[in-house]
C-alpha cells in the first residue's frame, strides 16, 4: 500500500512546560524520541563516499540524495537540511499513531498541540506507550486503531532525517515519502489535517509521476500507476462502507441493533474486497493485512484524513498547469481563508489565481 497510513506530521512538542489535558509525560516522550533520532543522524553525503559502508546502503543514500535534489530543483520544495542525513532506527516503524472514534460515529477524536494545532491522532515513539494509551481510550468506549508510521515531519522546525523505514520498498515509495514530508514543510495550516494531508498527497503523487517520467523509467511508472489505481479502488470500497455506516448511525435503532448492523457492514466490506482482489486485481494481495486486522470506525475514519480532498487538490494543480510555485501560491491563498470558507473555495476553484 502506498498512500495509506505511512506518514504523518508528528505532533512533536516544541514548547516545554505545558499543562492541560495532554500530560507532561506525553510531551517528554515526544521530545526525547525525536532528540534520539537527531543524535543518531549520519550525513548522507558522507555515507555515499565512505567505502567501508555496505554497497547497498551507499546505493540507497545516493538514490535518496538524487531524490532530495529533485524535490528542490523540480518540485520547488524547501531547500533545507531535511532528508540530507540518515538514521537506522533498528525497527520497522519510527512512531506509532493512535486514532480513535466513537462506537457509532466516523468523526475522529482530535488532540491539540502547540504549533501543530489539533490533529486526529496521537503519535508515540514507543509502541508500548501507544498501545497503553489506546487501551485507556478503548476503555472509555471508543473505537481505537494503532498503526506504525514510516516517516514523519516536524514541519521544518528541525532537520528531519531519512529513516531506514523509508527504504522498505522501491524507489517510488522512497520518493513519495520525501516529497510528501517536504510538502508539509512547504505549506501547513493549523487545525486542518484533511487539508494538509490531501495537499501533501497531491504533491507526492504528481511529483513521483514527474520524477519517473523524467528518469525515463516507463516500467517503474507503470507499476506506480497500477499501485495508484489499486489504491483508488480500495478507497472506493472504504467510501461505500462509510456511507453505509453513516446511515446506520443516524438511524433510530437501539445500540444493540446498530452494533449488529455495523458488524454486518464491515463483513460486506471484506467480501467486496475479496471479490475485487480475486477479480480485477488478479489475486494481488497487498491489502490483505489491512482487511485481516480488526476494522472499526477509527480505522475507517483515518482513511478520510489523507484522501477525501485529494481530487479537489488535483483539479487545482491541473488548472495551475502543473506549475508547482503557482500551485503552492493558490493553496496558500485558499489556506489563509477561514476554515468554514476554505473547503468551499478549494472545491469551487476554477483558476489558479483563485
Amino acid at each position: 500500500m502506498m498512500g495509506v497510513f505511512v506518514r504523518f506530521a508528528v505532533a512533536a512538542v516544541l514548547v516545554a512546560g505545558l499543562s492541560g489535558c495532554t500530560g507532561i509525560s506525553y510531551y517528554a516522550q515526544s521530545v526525547n524520541g525525536h532528540l534520539e533520532m537527531l543524535s543518531a543522524r549520519q550525513p548522507v553525503a558522507k555515507l555515499v563516499d565512505d567505502p567501508s559502508q555496505p554497497a547497498e546502503l551507499r546505493a540507497e543514500m545516493a538514490l535518496a540524495s538524487d531524490i532530495r535534489r529533485y524535490a528542490t530543483d523540480e518540485l520547488a520544495l524547501p531547500d533545507n537540511a531535511s532528508y540530507r542525513s540518515y538514521v537506522d532506527t533498528g525497527r520497522d516503524a519510527v512512531t506509532w499513531a493512535v486514532f480513535a472514534a466513537p462506537e457509532f460515529s466516523l468523526v475522529p477524536q482530535t488532540w491539540c498541540f502547540p504549533v501543530f494545532g489539533c490533529v486526529p491522532y496521537r503519535g508515540y515513539f514507543s509502541r508500548d506507550a501507544a498501545i497503553e494509551f489506546a487501551k485507556d481510550v478503548r476503555d472509555e468506549g471508543m473505537d481505537v486503531h494503532v498503526t506504525g508510521i514510516t516517516a514523519y515531519s516536524t514541519l521544518g522546525w528541525f532537520s528531519d532525517p531519512l529513516l531506514n523505514t523509508m527504504f522498505r520498498r522501491d524507489e517510488a515509495f522512497l520518493a513519495a515519502l520525501v516529497f510528501h514530508e517536504l510538502a508539509h514543510q512547504r505549506f501547513y495550516v493549523r487545525n486542518d489535517t484533511a487539508f494538509n494531508e490531501a495537499f501533501a498527497v497531491t504533491v507526492e503523487t504528481s511529483g513521483v509521476r514527474k520524477w519517473l517520467k523524467d528518469k525515463g523509467d516507463a516500467a517503474a511508472l507503470g507499476r506506480y500507476e497500477a499501485e495508484l489505481k489499486r489504491e483508488a479502488d480500495f478507497l472506493d470500497l472504504i467510501a461505500e462502507t462509510r456511507t453505509e455506516l453513516i446511515g446506520i448511525y443516524r438511524g433510530t435503532d437501539s445500540a444493540e441493533e446498530k452494533r449488529a448492523a455495523k458488524a454486518a457492514a464491515i463483513d460486506r466490506l471484506r467480501a467486496r474486497y475479496r471479490r475485487l482482489r480475486d477479480g480485477r486485481w488478479g489475486g494481488y494481495a497487498g491489502y490483505d493485512a489491512w482487511f485481516d486486522a480488526p476494522i472499526n470506525n477509527a480505522k475507517l475514519a483515518a482513511t478520510a484524513v489523507y484522501n477525501d480532498l485529494v481530487p479537489a487538490f488535483v483539479k487545482l494543480f491541473e488548472v495551475c498547469s502543473g506549475d508547482y510555485p503557482k500551485f503552492y501560491e493558490a493553496v496558500r491563498r485558499i489556506g489563509a481563508l477561514d476554515k468554514t470558507k476554505r473547503l468551499a473555495a478549494l472545491k469551487a476553484a476554477r483558476g489558479c489565481g483563485t
